[in-house]
């Protein structure tokens, strides 16, 4: 969960007269506590969820929360409800929830201290290395799967790390801007690489150029130059085919797509 914001009270509010006189003799501390309205009668219903989500009762804790959030408008404690209500939402996987949580505190607090870990956490929810139950099964990489995710994710963390280069979050966000940029350009490949084997040469030329063009750093990129050599010289474009080659052999001289075909094994597609 995020760093608690300083919580201050909510503008404007101000006990009655009577009230702090009767306070003072004892004879209505329990009515400000459970006044929805007070600061206190705030900051204890804040508790609560707070001890809901501690015990991972996120549901009961986002709907205390979801009050909170009305109430406690323009304040700090207002920020703070709607980080951890989507923190709270990520937890519970509800991502889309969080995102329209994340979206609106980004809206609405642009100069709020918490903005980097808003941007932070939208990346979080996007981000998920994790290929889950049926995915480890089938032994699928994650670069097989649909990668919409994460492209949000990495444009989150990307926008963090440009706008707050020292964040104390912008480390681990470039970290996992290397692993998705890696995942991304490994998909596009993935992608080219079943178009070559089915004879769409196009279509296998066009996502190697893809990967190539958004990613040119990755590790995938050897296998696209090699798809691309590939699938041009099937098209019979060979200058196209040539250039590949040359750019293939001064990146990676000791690709095994370089080799004769003859000594390369037989599961190779170029």
């Amino acid at each position: 969960m995020p760093d608690r914001l300083q919580s201050a009270p909510l503008s404007g509010w101000r006990a009655p007269a009577a009230l702090l006189l009767a306070a003072l003799l004892g004879g209505c501390a329990s009515t400000v506590i459970d006044d929805p309205s007070s600061q206190a009668g705030l900051d204890k219903l804040y508790a609560e969820a707070k001890e809901d989500l501690g015990v991972g009762a996120y549901e009961p804790g986002i709907k205390k929360l979801e009050r909170l959030e009305s109430r406690a408008a323009g304040t700090l404690l207002g920020q703070q409800v709607m980080l951890d209500m989507a923190w709270a939402q990520f937890r519970s996987n509800e991502k889309a929830a969080a995102i329209t949580t994340l979206d609106r505190f980004l809206k609405l607090n642009p100069s709020s201290s918490g903005v980097e870990y808003a941007m932070y956490l939208k990346g979080l929810v996007n981000f998920n290395e994790d290929l889950g139950l049926f995915g480890r099964l089938a032994k699928q990489d994650v670069s097989e799967r649909d990668q919409q995710a994460s492209k949000d994710a990495l444009l989150a963390f990307r926008e963090l790390v440009q706008r707050f280069p020292a964040s104390r979050y912008a480390d681990d966000a470039r970290t996992r801007i290397d692993f998705i940029t890696n995942t991304l350009a490994k998909h596009e490949v993935h992608v080219a690489r079943y178009y070559l084997a089915r004879g769409a040469f196009v279509a296998a030329a066009n996502r190697a150029q893809v990967a190539l063009t958004d990613y040119p750093y990755a590790p995938a990129a050897e296998e696209a130059l090699a798809i691309m050599m590939s699938a041009y010289s099937q098209l019979g474009l060979n200058d196209l085919a040539a250039d590949s080659r040359r750019v293939l052999e001064k990146n990676f001289p000791q690709s095994s797509a370089l080799a004769p075909a003859a000594s390369r094994p037989w599961w190779k597609l170029w």
